[in-house]
C-alpha cells in the first residue's frame, strides 16, 4: 500500500508521518508539500503513485483539488486535521499521526 502525506512546505508533519509508517507492513510512504517552497513539492506522479493521500489541512485538500481534480476522481483524500504546531518527530505528532493514520489502514502500529 502506498501512502501519500502532504502539509505545506513538507518540512516536519508530512516528513514525520513518512519516517513512521514507512516500509511497515508492507506499506511505503512518501511525504510533500503544496507550497512552491516545499522541500518536495507535490506533483502528479505523487498522485498516480499513491494509494491514500493524506493531507494535514482542509487548504491541502483544497490545493490538491484546485490543481489535480481529474487524477484524484479515483483516489482517497483524508484529511487529518493537525495543525502546523509540531517539530519533526515531535512525540504527540507521532501519537496523532499514528492514532489517526490507523483508524484508516490495517496495520500494527508497532
Amino acid at each position: 500500500m502506498n501512502l501519500l502525506f502532504v502539509c505545506g512546505r513538507n518540512q516536519w508533519r508530512s516528513p514525520t508521518a513518512e519516517k513512521i509508517f514507512h516500509s511497515k507492513h508492507g506499506i511505503t510512504a512518501k511525504s510533500a508539500g503544496t507550497s512552491p517552497s516545499a522541500r518536495i513539492r507535490i506533483n502528479e506522479n505523487h498522485i498516480h503513485w499513491a494509494d491514500i493521500i493524506f493531507v494535514m489541512e482542509d487548504k491541502h485538500c483544497a490545493i490538491l483539488m484546485e490543481r489535480y481534480r481529474e487524477q484524484l476522481t479515483q483516489k482517497k483524500v483524508i484529511v487529518l486535521d493537525i495543525p502546523d504546531e509540531y517539530q519533526y518527530m515531535d512525540e504527540e505528532l507521532i501519537e496523532i499521526l499514528n492514532t489517526s493514520v490507523l483508524s484508516y489502514i490495517d496495520i500494527n502500529p508497532s
